[in-house]
């Protein structure tokens, strides 16, 4: 085992688990009235359950609220704002609403366990593409599941159960969310570098080597585009080396598609890596994600959809993907995907929603450029082109634990300690807050 993936497996049992050794900051009381119980929990069936430590992306924010400060920023968290830092409802969205709350026909009933079928139908299509021949050959199978979370669980208890290889391959780093979902899910996570400290841009070489070292038959997880936390992506050349080093060692690979026309404003553009493995005849694993670029964040919407090599297999695939879910969820919730489905079946809301898609992605464009700018402008030592290289919602802006710290500390700006910030949460206004802050904090700070 590699010491990058002793590493691994030591911290996702600390963040399963929690610290044994360490004791609770906080006791559970009894449900008496009595002050001595309520004060010390020890007869509690709970009392040995210890204090378990914060997410390190959703406490950036608890912090974040808890800081008086009038010029407090908080980069953390990894939702778009608009140039005023408010949360926004795509109009789209808003229409499809209105359609759905004035039909009188809509009722509450539950959905089957798949989810909405033209739901699942315009999610793969989307993704895939209109011409996709696993389309049109039925050899894909789509399920509705819990915005992107759910579809990586989903598809990771799949491939647990019925899956002859049981570890997958993770880009180091990765959205920290991934090491549990597929810890719990019953695989064997391990990883492949992906990202190179000394250029912030992808190590191509290391990705090569570690993948073509990897068992056949391997599950690679892959970022489709805007890679989080990095925003770093490979070019179109380096996707069909990687494509056909996955083929060749027969690897399987599962993509994570969270930023579809997010990251370039073209939908079809940061599918175009998944439709070129589609359309090799392969099999691969795709979770989608319409929290970003529907902005349906709290709706909770995503699809999982599994391309199989005929269609009889994949009509075999959705029946156990049912046995996974039933006893997860039992069935997904219809609001969030209903309005998905009104808005890409309805020509002029689709239209609506792809020129709104396109102004959030270049917004957040603009918003790297200032930056960029503003630090060049104050002669912040160090090469700072990354920024504008680098797509998406992220910046992996090279500034240590310490330099972070010094941040929130003086200029109450909070971001995730591996100096990763969101984009979307800078406008005009704050671009020469976060400067300044970064100009001190390489300056001062080592």
């Amino acid at each position: 085992m590699r010491p990058s993936d002793r590493r691994l497996n030591a911290l996702v049992r600390h963040l399963l688990v929690g610290d044994s050794n360490s004791s609770s900051s906080s006791s559970m009381g009894s449900i008496t009235d009595s002050p001595a119980s309520a004060s010390d929990g020890r007869d509690s069936v709970f009392a040995h359950v210890v204090q378990a430590p914060e997410d390190p992306i959703l406490g950036v924010t608890v912090a974040y609220l808890k800081d008086p400060s009038p010029i407090k920023l908080n980069l953390g968290v990894g939702a778009y704002r608009t140039e005023e830092g408010k949360p926004v409802v795509l109009n789209a969205v808003r229409k499809a609403e209105h359609q759905l709350v004035n039909d009188v026909s809509r009722v509450k009933e539950y959905l089957p366990i798949v989810g909405i079928a033209e739901f699942n139908k315009l999610s793969a299509k989307l993704i895939l593409g209109a011409d996709s021949p696993a389309i049109q050959q039925n050899r894909v199978t789509t399920v509705q599941c819990l915005s992107g979370t759910g579809s990586l669980r989903v598809g990771g208890e799949f491939l647990a159960r019925h899956y002859h290889e049981r570890s997958i391959y993770i880009p180091q780093p990765t959205w920290g969310n991934h090491i549990k979902v597929f810890a719990l899910s019953g695989l064997t996570v391990k990883t492949y570098r992906y990202y190179d400290p000394a250029t912030r841009g992808l190590n191509f070489q290391g990705l090569l080597e570690d993948l073509g070292s990897a068992p056949s038959g391997a599950i690679v997880l892959l970022h489709a585009c805007a890679h989080n936390p990095t925003g770093v992506d490979p070019t179109l050349e380096q996707w069909e080396q990687i494509r056909q080093l996955i083929r060749s060692k027969a690897l399987l690979p599962f993509f994570d598609s969270a930023y579809q026309g997010f990251a370039s404003g073209s939908l079809d553009a940061d599918a175009q890596p998944i439709r070129t493995f589609a359309a090799d005849g392969g099999e691969l694993l795709v979770a989608q994600s319409y929290a970003k670029n529907m902005g349906l964040y709290g709706e909770r919407v995503g699809a999982l959809s599994i391309v199989c090599k005929t269609a009889d297999v994949a009509v075999r695939v959705e029946s156990q993907l049912k046995l996974v879910i039933r006893p997860m969820y039992s069935n997904p919730p219809i609001h969030g995907a209903s309005i998905v489905a009104t808005i890409l079946r309805d020509r002029n809301l689709y239209d609506e929603w792809t020129v709104e898609l396109k102004a959030m992605a270049d917004r957040i464009i603009s918003m790297r450029q200032q930056l960029f700018d503003a630090l060049q402008a104050r002669g912040t030592p160090g090469d700072w082109s990354h920024i504008i290289k680098q797509i998406g919602m992220f910046t992996f802006t090279g500034l240590n634990a310490e330099q972070v710290a010094f941040m929130t500390g003086e200029y109450h700006i909070y971001m995730t300690s591996d100096g990763r910030i969101s984009m979307a949460g800078l406008s005009t206004k704050t671009v020469p807050h976060l400067a300044d802050a970064i100009h001190a904090a390489v300056t001062r700070v080592v």
